[in-house]
């Protein structure tokens, strides 16, 4: 189960925090915020020894959500997402807009881990993993199966005797089924 801290509480900036101006105008795509947020999470998840996962932006019935995913080796516990969260919290208040709305959540990547990254699916080849892509391939958009292999333009996954290859621009959401952390 994954691990996850409330971000709502502030506190002081830690010296360690990167300093990085990223301009922002009010009305961003989902793929725009996602893609800021990612420069400014990147160089802290490494000033603090662990590996940004994945970032997450969308709409819950809570209202937006902002979900980081991280991770280190022997995995993370609540404090490191704690700090995280806490020093994510105070760049958010600065670099991005406050027209930006969202509930800031820092997890570890649990069972079902995001494959975010050309670099995960050859990183966890021969893991389960659930592929969903747009368009359908063969009136089919969701995939389940034993990654196998990738190219620069295609992920390939075996499901069952069949080698199906999955345009990697292709790919909208990717996770590992039933993975156990290690790293």
């Amino acid at each position: 189960m994954a691990e996850k801290f409330d971000g709502q509480s502030r506190s002081r900036k830690r010296e360690k925090a990167p300093e990085v101006s990223v301009a922002v105008s009010p009305r961003l795509k989902r793929e725009e915020i996602v893609a800021k947020v990612n420069e400014l999470v990147v160089p802290l998840c490494d000033s603090e020894g662990m590996e940004l996962v994945f970032v997450e932006y969308q709409r819950e019935p809570s209202g937006n959500i902002l979900r980081i995913y991280i991770d280190k080796p022997g995995g993370v516990s609540l404090q490191d997402c704690t700090v995280i969260s806490r020093q994510l919290s105070d760049l958010l208040d600065i670099h991005l807009d406050a027209n930006v709305n969202y509930h800031l959540e820092v997890s570890s990547p649990g069972c079902n881990r995001p494959l975010g990254k050309f670099s995960d699916y050859i990183r966890f080849k021969g893991h389960q993993a659930r592929i969903k892509i747009c368009p359908s391939m063969d009136g089919q958009k969701s995939f389940t199966g034993l990654l196998s292999g990738v190219t620069q333009e295609a992920v390939t996954i075996l499901i069952g005797d069949k080698t199906v290859e999955i345009p990697y621009s292709s790919i909208t959401r990717a996770r590992l089924v039933n993975y156990n952390g290690d790293i």
